[in-house]
């Protein structure tokens, strides 16, 4: 039987910047001995990452003598070749992507932030390079049921030129082996893991996050809310409705900011879930 890790044909690999994605990478170069001429690996930065994810990043290029290419997304649509020293830190690809949608939020109606950001972006990429059609190797686990039904159904989300596989989910990897396979790394990313989740993970305080969790975080690190609230600011002269804020269902971030300050809990009720995105771990 073929390992699902194995590569025959153009493949961007996604790397998430999390422990999922970066396992599937692991597997991959041990079932291919190395990238396949046919491949490239992709991160995308939005800005908004932990600065460790950053550092994750370039040392999983660095321990295992992998070419990783990053992106970011520009205004109009377009994309920019990075690295580690290079990469951005203030959000500035997120507030591009913001601009070129006349302002308006991403939020719960319109989650348009990954789309452009990742995955437009890397596709944006892949057709510089002359490619036409191409699998993408996303880091989904067999322990992650809807998502993997979800791309089963429809491998084809974006366009007809690419289909994403599964190689993680298709080789049963679980969330368990995920955590042993770190756990007995020489390096790893240094976020803390909460029942195998990394609630740092992906843009510090994204909306599809739970709230107790938002706030948690903003409590950790006040100056995390800055950007956030000050993009709804600025969106709330703009627009009304959802577009007006991340998340019109909760607080604002700036609220979340003063109860923070205050260390008031006002996410006592047991109906607050993260949604989830097309981010990855």
């Amino acid at each position: 039987m073929k390992s699902p890790y194995l590569i025959e044909a153009p493949t961007c690999i996604n790397l998430s910047g999390g422990r999922t994605s970066a396992h599937m990478l692991k597997m991959i170069l041990n079932e291919n001995g190395g990238i396949p001429a046919c491949a490239v690996v992709l991160f995308c930065n939005t800005g908004k990452e932990e600065e460790l994810t950053l550092r994750f990043v370039r040392e999983i290029g660095l321990y295992w003598g992998v070419t990783v290419i990053w992106l970011e997304y520009r205004p109009g649509q377009t994309f920019a070749v990075v690295d580690y020293e290079t990469a951005s830190r203030n959000g500035e690809p997120f507030t591009a992507v913001i601009a070129d949608r006349d302002g308006v939020l991403p939020n719960r109606v319109a989650r348009y932030c990954s789309s452009e950001m990742k995955t437009r972006t890397m596709h944006r990429y892949l057709r510089s390079l002359g490619w036409t059609e191409w699998d993408t190797f996303i880091g989904i686990r067999a322990d992650e049921p809807a998502r993997v039904a979800k791309f089963r159904q429809r491998p084809s989300p974006e366009t007809p030129d690419e289909v994403v596989c599964m190689p993680s989910a298709a080789a049963g990897v679980t969330r368990a082996i995920v955590g042993d396979f770190w756990r007995a790394s020489e390096f790893d990313l240094r976020l803390i893991s909460v029942n195998g989740e990394t609630p740092e993970g992906n843009c510090d305080l994204c909306f599809l996050k739970k709230a107790r969790r938002v706030l948690s975080l903003i409590s950790a690190r006040p100056s995390r809310a800055v950007w956030w609230a000050q993009c709804e600011l600025r969106a709330e002269t703009i627009t009304s409705g959802n577009g007006s804020r991340f998340r019109n269902d909760r607080p604002s971030y700036g609220r979340m900011a003063e109860f923070a300050k205050s260390q008031v809990d006002v996410f006592g009720h047991e109906n607050d879930e993260a949604i989830q995105c097309a981010c990855m771990d």
